[in-house]
C-alpha cells in the first residue's frame, strides 16, 4: 500500500499537473477528485444537481483521464456535459454565457509534451477558482482516501455528449468581428496539435482569411511536439515560403498566443500587448498589468502613452486577480497570455489573435512595429537547497551586480516547481546584461553550494 504523502494532492500555478500515468493521474485519485469536485460544487452554492462542462486537449491520456474523473463526479447526482476537443477558454466562455452550468473542467497540461496531463477548474460565477475552493477540494479529497472505490461505481448522475458546444464557442468569436474582416489576408497557423486544431482554421476560414495550417493532424502524442507557441521555427519558415502577411502559433490548450510578422519576426506577448494597447478600445486603460519578466522597454512605451505597467508575480492567475482587483481591462505575459477581461477573465489565443489582426487593419502596421526591447539574458541555475536569498552572503553578491547595471533590473527567484534559481538580467546594452548575469549565476552557484 502507498504510503498517504503519495495519495495528497495538489494544486499548482494553474490546476493540478502530472504525468499521464502515475499518481495524481492514476484511477484511484482521479476517482477521489471527481467525488472531491462533486461534493464542493453542490456544497458550496446548495445547487444539488449542478451541471459540470468537461473538455479537454489532443493528448492520448485524456479519455482515460476523463473517464477517471467522471466515474467518481457521477457518484453524484451531477449532470455532466462532455465538449470533447475545445480550447481552455471555450470551456470558460461556454460556463459564463450558459447560467445552467456550475463549473467547467479543463484536461489539458497546456504547452507541456504529451506525456503529461492537467487539470484546471472553473467556476461559473468567478472564473479560475480561488485558493479556498482549492481548500476545499483537497479536503474532500483527503476524507474520500478513507473510502474503498467501488468496482461499479453506482451512477447517481447523467452525462450527455454535447457537439452544439463547438459551435457556440465558433459563433460567439464570430459575433465580436465584422464579418470577412480578413477577406484577403494569407494567415498561417500553427495549431501545436493541439485544442485549437480545427476550431482555429475553422473561424480564421469564416472571416474570409486564406489560411495555410501547420501541426493540425493530432495523433495524441505530437501535441507541442516541435511545434506550437514554444516553438515558432516551422511557422517563421512558413511564413517566408509563403509570402503570408503574418501568423500565429497557439499552445496546447490555445490560452497562449504569439505571432510573427511577414518578414518572420517573432512577436511575444510583450509585443502584443504593446499593439492591443493601441486599440481603440483599450486607448483609454490607464493601467495594464505585467508580471515582474514584462520587458522594461513596455513599460517605457507604456509610459510614453500616459500608461503605467502594474507588475504581479509570475502565472496568468496572478495577472487575472490584479484586472478583478482593479477592475482592469488587459494584461498578460511575454509567454503569450494575454487576458482582455471585457471578454473573459482567462487568456484565448484565438480572440487574442483576432483582435491583434483587427488592430493592425485598423493602423495598417502590419510590420508590428511595437516598442524597442531592453536586452533580457535568462540563465537557470540548478540548485540542491532554496536558501534564503535576503540574507548574506546571496544579499551581498546580488547588491553589487545590480550596481553595475546601466539602466535595468533583475529578477533573481526560485521556480516554483524545479529546483532552479532562476536569474534574469535586463540592461540597455546586451553586453551589460550578459556579463551581470554571468557574474550572478557563477557567483550565486558557487555561494548556494557551501
Amino acid at each position: 500500500m502507498s504510503n498517504h504523502n503519495e495519495l495528497e494532492i495538489n494544486f499548482g500555478t494553474d490546476g493540478i499537473r502530472g504525468k499521464s500515468n502515475q499518481h495524481p493521474f492514476d484511477r484511484p485519485t482521479l476517482f477521489r477528485l471527481g467525488c472531491a469536485i462533486a461534493k464542493w460544487r453542490i456544497e458550496k452554492y446548495g445547487n444539488k444537481n449542478p451541471q459540470i462542462l468537461i473538455g479537454h486537449d489532443t493528448r492520448q491520456s485524456c479519455p482515460t483521464v476523463k473517464k477517471n474523473l467522471e466515474d467518481g463526479l457521477l457518484t453524484f447526482s451531477v449532470k455532466i456535459i462532455d465538449a470533447q476537443v475545445l480550447p481552455t477558454p471555450a470551456i470558460y466562455q461556454l460556463i459564463k454565457d450558459d447560467k445552467t452550468l456550475d463549473c467547467g473542467i479543463m484536461i489539458s497540461a497546456s504547452h507541456n509534451p504529451y506525456e503529461d496531463n492537467g487539470i484546471k477548474l472553473f467556476d461559473s460565477k468567478t472564473g479560475k477558482i480561488s485558493k479556498t475552493d482549492e481548500e476545499v477540494i483537497i479536503k474532500n479529497y483527503n476524507e474520500e482516501l478513507r473510502n474503498e472505490i467501488p468496482v461499479s461505481p453506482l451512477k447517481k448522475g447523467s452525462l450527455i455528449l454535447d457537439e452544439k458546444c463547438y459551435t457556440k464557442y465558433k459563433e460567439n468569436l464570430l459575433s465580436l468581428f465584422p464579418a470577412n474582416f480578413l477577406s484577403g489576408q494569407k494567415i498561417v497557423l500553427d495549431c501545436a496539435n493541439g485544442a485549437t486544431y480545427k476550431i482555429a482554421p475553422d473561424v480564421f476560414e469564416s472571416f474570409g482569411a486564406n489560411v495555410i495550417k501547420i501541426a493540425t493532424n493530432p495523433n495524441g502524442t505530437n501535441i507541442n511536439d516541435n511545434c506550437g507557441a514554444l516553438h515558432p521555427q516551422n511557422l517563421q519558415k512558413t511564413i517566408l515560403n509563403n509570402h503570408a502577411d503574418i501568423g500565429f502559433a497557439f499552445d496546447g490548450d490555445g490560452d497562449r498566443v504569439v505571432a510573427i510578422n511577414k518578414n518572420g519576426q517573432i512577436k511575444d506577448g510583450d509585443d502584443l500587448i504593446a499593439i492591443l494597447s493601441q486599440n481603440p478600445k483599450y486607448t483609454e486603460c490607464k493601467k495594464i498589468v505585467g508580471t515582474i519578466m514584462t520587458n522594461q522597454g513596455l513599460e517605457k512605451f507604456l509610459k510614453d502613452h500616459n500608461k503605467e505597467l502594474i507588475r504581479t508575480k509570475v502565472g496568468d492567475k496572478y495577472i487575472a486577480a490584479k484586472l478583478n482587483e482593479e477592475n482592469l481591462l488587459i494584461g498578460g505575459e511575454a509567454s503569450g497570455h494575454i487576458i482582455l477581461k471585457d471578454y473573459l477573465n482567462t487568456g484565448d489565443g484565438i480572440l487574442v489573435a483576432l483582435k491583434i489582426l483587427k488592430t493592425i487593419i485598423n493602423s495598417d502596421n502590419w510590420d508590428m512595429d511595437s516598442f524597442d526591447k531592453y536586452p533580457q539574458i535568462l540563465i537557470n541555475v540548478p540548485v540542491k537547497h532554496k536558501k534564503d536569498l535576503s540574507l548574506p552572503p546571496f544579499s551581498k553578491i546580488i547588491e553589487e551586480e545590480k550596481n553595475k547595471l546601466i539602466n535595468g533590473r533583475t529578477v533573481i527567484r526560485y521556480s516554483g516547481t524545479e529546483n532552479l534559481l532562476r536569474i534574469m538580467v535586463e540592461d540597455s546594452k546586451y553586453d551589460s546584461a550578459q556579463k551581470i548575469a554571468n557574474n550572478l549565476a557563477n557567483k550565486l552557484q558557487k555561494a548556494l553550494q557551501l
